[in-house]
């Protein structure tokens, strides 16, 4: 009987090792990767080690501030460049950032700015205001190809110079008054118009270097940089260093020397680099595990929280069958979003009743079409595709799964697709491309059905809502709506809050209800992987902002194995 029961004890599951043996087999494919990847990074480090260690997630396309869209990119271009404001750590709303301090007429149509006399390049040069003007018209250049030149549209004389309308410069409402104070006109009030001040579309660039060395501008060594921090090296699809600007204003407040930034592609690999100390920071859920999320939320320095971001698909409008919004609308409402969010994305997502996350300032969001597979049959039925006949097969396009939510992306797909076929009869191919490809093929609108996400740039609903007027060159959809244009340009121009908000609402219900070129499926909920006994000065926000210069290390241990070089013979 002792024996029988010693044999239940040492046979019984235990929870914990279970998990580790999985972590382990899911990890262990990645080993050759991952010592791989700490030798290269190693070999990097015979002078120096890194302070912080901070997973990316993907490789950056650009760190040029005015061209940038993505997540990644954005978090390393706010250390090197700042504009007029910036944002706070804590609730990432705008602060004074290079400039000291602003004032605005009480009409809020003209701001004056006023720089700190200390703001300097990471060279040491004065920062001045014809550096932030010549930023601004940089990127109201059409060569530039700005995507959020649009953002700038509020200042006089911005769009007509955008559109080739006029040639000169000294149309644009940005006015040097002298070499530390600027004036910037307003066509109308703009309630989040220091929020763009401290965007990296509105940051300063030194225009001299890129005057000379035009697209090459981002490999100058010593690059000026107006950030916190300036560039060491930029190693494609390894690694990228960053150091503390010396003559950055706010210096003395940086707490972190050197920055290593890597771009693991293998979520997988990324997990194992910070289970084993070697890393410090996983900025992305993208970069855990999907398999492993729910049980690795249970960890304390796995952080959740919620953020304004909104995962969607667009439609291509401009061409049959989505050029009937019967058809966009039947597709919608054949789409169960619960199942996508409770079998699928697990991890606390929130499915998308609107476009406009709940929780944006000043805004109760419009209710977009709900779940009714039988409502979408008929709407099919009377666009001329009785039961899916005669339908065409359409493609609904992804990113690539090289990595977590690109897999998210991938398994999405897949639930799409079998939702689409059982409740409309419909055949969809799933169309998987590279990631510079889909968004290349997206802005070209050579797609079909495409999966889209949006974070908010700051917390007002027009963030959104712009996105999809007819001018925006984020729309991707081809899209235009003159109504929605019209309620859009009301809203942003109505000094009545309330107002303002019924004006953003009408656009919403056109956007998601009446006439929708797109569909909301769920709000993101973010997830950021790092030790609190470890790192210090980060905060989550709404926003999802995290500037580095706020972060310090608590502890100062060698977070990599040293790397030592024996010359031949040596013991």
């Amino acid at each position: 009987m002792r024996s029988h029961r010693a044999a239940i004890t040492k046979t019984a599951p235990n929870p914990k090792k279970r998990f580790r043996d999985r972590v382990a087999r899911i990890t262990q494919p990645f080993a050759i990767c991952l010592l791989g990847t700490l030798v290269c990074i190693g070999c990097n480090f015979k002078t120096s080690r890194p302070d912080l260690v901070i997973i990316n997630g993907t490789e950056p396309e650009s760190l040029d501030p005015a061209i940038i869209t993505g997540f990644a990119e954005m978090r390393i271009a706010m250390a090197l460049f700042e504009g007029l404001a910036r944002p706070d750590p804590i609730t990432g709303k705008p602060i004074p950032g290079l400039a000291e301090r602003w004032e605005a007429t009480d009409d809020g149509r003209v701001w004056t700015f006023y720089l700190r006399t200390n703001a300097r390049w990471s060279t040491g040069e004065p920062i001045s205001a014809e550096d932030v003007r010549q930023s601004w018209l940089r990127v109201l250049k059409q060569e530039t190809a700005a995507n959020y030149a649009a953002l700038l549209f509020c200042v006089k004389g911005a769009t007509e110079f955008y559109y080739g309308k006029t040639t000169n410069p000294e149309t644009v409402g940005i006015t040097v008054l002298n070499p530390t104070t600027l004036s910037i006109q307003l066509t109308k009030p703009v309630p989040y118009f220091l929020d763009i001040c401290a965007l990296p579309v509105a940051s300063v660039v030194p225009w001299r270097v890129i005057q000379a060395q035009s697209d090459r501008w981002l490999k100058t060594r010593p690059l000026p940089t107006s950030g916190a921090f300036q560039l060491v090296h930029w190693k494609a699809n390894h690694s990228i260093r960053l150091a503390k600007n010396p003559y950055y204003w706010d210096a003395e407040n940086t707490q972190l020397n050197i920055v290593d930034i890597l771009p693991i592609g293998s979520p997988s690999t990324a997990l194992n680099l910070y289970l084993r100390g070697y890393a410090d920071i996983i900025w992305d859920k993208d970069m855990i595990p999907p398999e492993l999320l729910e049980e690795l939320l249970q960890r304390p320095d796995f952080h959740k929280f919620d953020y304004l971001a909104t995962y969607f698909i667009r439609f291509n409008v401009t061409k049959p069958p989505f050029n009937d919004s019967r058809v966009r609308k039947a597709f919608a409402m054949a789409i169960d979003k619960e199942r996508i969010v409770t079998k699928i994305t697990r991890a606390g997502e929130r499915i998308a009743n609107s476009f406009v996350p709940p929780q944006t300032a000043n805004y109760i969001p419009a209710e977009g079409l709900p779940f009714d597979p039988a409502r979408a049959r008929r709407l099919l039925a009377e666009a001329g595709y009785p039961e899916g006949k005669g339908f065409p097969v359409v493609q609904y396009s992804f990113d690539a799964a090289a990595r977590g939510a690109a897999k998210l992306n991938g398994k999405i797909a897949v639930e799409l697709q079998n939702m689409w076929q059982n409740t409309l009869g419909v055949r969809v191919e799933l169309r998987q491309l590279e990631r510079k490809i889909f968004f290349s093929a997206q802005s070209q609108l050579d797609y079909d059905i495409s999966r889209s996400s949006w974070v908010a740039d700051y917390n007002d609903p027009s963030t959104f809502l712009e996105l999809f007027t007819s001018y925006n060159g984020n729309n991707r959809t081809g899209w235009k709506n003159t109504t929605y244009d019209e309620l859009v340009t009301a809203a942003a121009v109505e000094p009545d809050m309330e107002k303002r908000a019924q004006l953003y609402y009408q656009a919403e219900t056109l956007l998601i209800k009446e006439d929708p070129p797109i569909v909301p499926l769920f709000y993101f909920t973010g997830v950021n992987v790092f030790d609190t006994n470890k790192v210090a000065g980060i905060h989550q926000n709404v926003l999802d902002l995290h500037p580095l210069n706020a972060i310090k290390k608590v502890t100062f241990t060698n977070i990599l194995p040293s790397f030592t070089h024996k010359r031949t013979g040596q013991p």
